[in-house]
């Protein structure tokens, strides 16, 4: 949540047998594979903090930590410990799960091979159809948060084009799987990073009970990533917990078949957890002065003002009107040479949905798109 991680593969049954609204014909987008379901979400691979408390890296047998999740899990959000077993029964150790979180990262692609993917005429189209069709909403949530329509479709459409595809995992196997089997590579140097991400799984598969039992889910009938990310946004099931909304007033968060709810969840994740800024600018195009040094950040904290920018050689290619505005400077390759961003706090806040700059200059650029303004070169 992202997703990120989005975010998100967080749901849990029928819905307490929710109608399945009417969705918008997707455009011919399906068949590109969306950020949300084709990867594990940002949040499913949580940053590095400093200062984290050592975890114990010795082996636990498989039925001793089974066991221990059972009663912790009862304990902790006052579950009946046979309830818990009775879906653990119900879940699978899934072999293309530990495969997929197995698999080795790919090249990073440059920014003029990566945007094509996210950034089609047809993910346009859809992104356009799907903002006409629930205009109305999406204003509600606009005029409420601030966060604009645009913005909260592109994410859709990069997670789930639209939601025409939010996963075909069942959640409560992917976070089994990945809370029991998160795969190990052998390297003593990765131990304490893969033992830290078992248990994010954990807690996270402990989460999913506490949602069901809040959101009266059907714990086994929940689809979504392989890392158990859910809904048309991608939640995982932390997230859903503590970012997802009753937009439509019905007493329920559903992030499946509520379109209110999904849209006033992701502009809530956006507000709370990235610190979106009413009107404020979300990234322009910047230049660097002749054999000044690039500075690259690793989290986009938007912590430079624009003279400590101009300072290190960094200029905006058009005027920020905001006062004591802050941002961080960005580097994309692109088909011409390299790009140069200023991302500010709203640039900052799409990352926390995925912690890619890449990935939140797609969702950026795809925003601006369907909204209808012209993008730069790739």
């Amino acid at each position: 949540m992202i997703r990120r991680v989005l975010v998100c593969c967080l749901t849990l049954g029928m819905v307490a047998c929710a109608t399945q609204p009417q969705a918008p014909a997707p455009a011919p987008q399906a068949a590109e594979k969306p950020i949300g379901t084709g990867a594990a979400p940002a949040e499913a691979a949580p940053e590095s903090k400093p200062g984290l408390p050592p975890v114990d890296l010795a082996p636990v047998p498989f039925e001793t930590a089974r066991a221990n999740f059972v009663r912790d899990t009862a304990a902790r959000y006052r579950l009946d410990p046979a309830y818990i077993e009775s879906m653990l029964a119900q879940a699978q150790i899934r072999e293309p799960i530990i495969a997929a979180m197995s698999r080795p990262a790919e090249r990073v692609k440059p920014w003029n091979e990566y945007r094509p993917m996210f950034i089609s005429q047809a993910r346009i189209d859809g992104g356009r159809k799907f903002l006409a069709a629930h205009r109305a909403e999406l204003q509600r949530v606009q005029d409420r948060t601030g966060v604009p329509a645009e913005v909260i479709v592109a994410i859709i459409g990069v997670e789930t084009s639209y939601g025409a595809n939010a996963g075909n995992h069942r959640v409560l196997d992917a976070l089994y799987t990945l809370a029991f089997k998160y795969p190990r590579s052998g390297d003593p140097e990765k131990l304490e990073r893969e033992v830290r991400r078992e248990l994010f799984f954990r807690d996270e598969l402990a989460k999913l009970f506490e949602l069901a039992a809040l959101e009266k889910l059907d714990i086994t009938a929940l689809k979504g990533s392989y890392a158990g990310a859910m809904g048309m946004g991608q939640f995982m099931p932390s997230s859903y917990l503590d970012y997802a909304v009753d937009g439509d007033g019905d007493g329920r968060r559903d992030l499946f078949n509520s379109f209110d709810d999904v849209f006033a969840s992701i502009a809530n994740y956006f507000v709370k957890k990235g610190g979106w800024v009413r009107g404020g600018t979300v990234a322009v195009p910047a230049t660097l002065d002749a054999g000044r040094e690039e500075l690259n950040p690793v989290d986009w904290t938007p912590d430079l003002g624009i003279d400590a920018l101009a300072a290190r050689g960094y200029h905006p290619v058009v005027p920020v009107r905001a006062a004591g505005a802050t941002a961080t400077p960005i580097t994309l390759e692109g088909s011409d040479g390299k790009q140069y961003w200023l991302g500010f706090q709203n640039y900052y806040a799409i990352t926390r949905y995925n912690l890619s700059k890449m990935y939140a200059m797609a969702v950026f650029q795809l925003s601006q798109a369907i909204a209808g303004r012209e993008l730069p070169p790739a």
